[in-house]
């Protein structure tokens, strides 16, 4: 199967990005295929913020915006699949093209600016498949025009209160302007209060108290991860996700990735990103659970994020290159590791090289 992909991606590569990924999406939500992988080794589960995961592997918000085949990447090999970034209304998002493919850095950049079809037309979407195996979670987000940006993901709170297994709050893509403000510290002291205390009003209704995470960019000085840390904790957010993409450009050898405004994912961010996971998990102490996200491609790269501080990891660039039976891969890789290097489940695995990463310089 992997070759299969390796003998594709070039007829693959030959298609406009953003045309390629609607095409498999289509795919995804039309043909029915068959689970890969089989079962998850019981030493790969993982409970995190009241959660049962199956393995720590799930699809990063941004593959499947608009929930149109969450059933099909659980299929691949995934414990959780992460919809969205989903805003009260519909909205197109930046001009194309807004999607760049940098192989010979193995990343894409992207700015494409919230691009999704809004919430109800999401929530229809979930709702369809309530009582199906398998845990959805929804990134939230805001309108570029809104007035009141906190009451966006207020409203994304009670849209998908009784369909999503948890939220993300995403206030760090660099394709929205202004929206990385709400990282400041009194910024998100209100966003957090406020989006929490919507999640504590509707939890009566829907009959469970769902889980917040909150997701950070990867481009926070020391003391702006600080001043994450302390309103996370103070606030009792339930969990991060690091991170987001960046805006650095440090170390590619493609142009267009330097010529390109927008968020760089993939290979190049995963040194940066590991980085601000591990020294995140330094400042928030061993129990707040943490999704790393950011250039993970292969076994090692999820077994070195598991290391620096990650509870749960999440790909997406990666599937680009790698092929969509990487979720699949590292989930055996994983099982496979864990007896090599006699461990007796990925918890034991969880921040034991979190110093080691949050020593390094993030810009490699």
């Amino acid at each position: 199967m992997i070759d299969l992909y390796r003998l594709l991606r070039p007829l693959v590569f030959r298609l406009d990005p953003e045309v390629a990924h609607g095409l498999t999406i289509r795919a995804l939500a039309t043909v029915p295929f068959p689970r890969f992988g089989g079962p998850a080794d019981p030493r790969l589960a993982v409970e995190a913020f009241g959660l049962h995961f199956p393995d720590p592997v799930g699809i990063a918000a941004g593959f499947d915006k608009n929930a149109e085949a969450p059933d099909a990447l659980l299929r691949l090999g995934c414990g959780h699949v992460e919809i969205g970034t989903v805003t009260p209304r519909p909205q197109p998002g930046n001009p194309r093209p807004r999607l760049f493919r940098l192989p010979a850095d193995e990343a894409v950049v992207n700015r494409f600016g919230f691009n999704n079809q809004g919430h109800a037309a999401v929530a229809a979407r979930l709702a369809k498949r309530r009582g199906r195996p398998g845990l959805i979670g929804v990134n939230i987000g805001a309108n570029k025009d809104s007035v009141d940006r906190v009451a966006d993901y207020v409203a994304g709170i009670e849209a998908f209160a009784d369909l999503a297994a948890f939220f993300t709050v995403n206030v760090s893509s660099p394709n929205t302007p202004g929206l990385r403000d709400l990282q400041g510290r009194a910024a998100l002291a209100e966003l957090l209060g406020r989006t929490l205390a919507a999640r504590d009003a509707v939890a009566t209704r829907v009959g469970r108290r769902v889980p917040v995470l909150l997701k950070i960019a990867p481009d926070l000085d020391d003391a702006g991860l600080a001043d994450v840390a302390a309103e996370v904790l103070a606030a009792g957010v339930d969990g991060l996700v690091v991170s987001n993409t960046t805006l650095d450009r440090g170390g590619l050898t493609d142009p267009v990735g330097a010529r390109e405004s927008g968020g760089l994912s993939g290979r190049p961010l995963f040194h940066r990103a590991t980085v601000m996971l591990a020294r995140l998990r330094r400042l928030v102490g061993p129990t707040l659970p943490i999704v790393g996200v950011g250039g993970i491609d292969s076994v090692d790269t999820a077994w070195e994020k598991i290391a620096a501080g990650a509870n749960l990891i999440q790909v997406y660039s990666g599937l680009v290159y790698a092929g969509p039976f990487l979720p699949a891969r590292i989930r055996k890789g994983l099982a496979a590791r864990l007896t090599r290097e006699g461990l007796g489940s990925i918890g034991e695995l969880v921040g034991t090289r979190t110093d080691v990463w949050a020593e390094r310089d993030p810009r490699g």
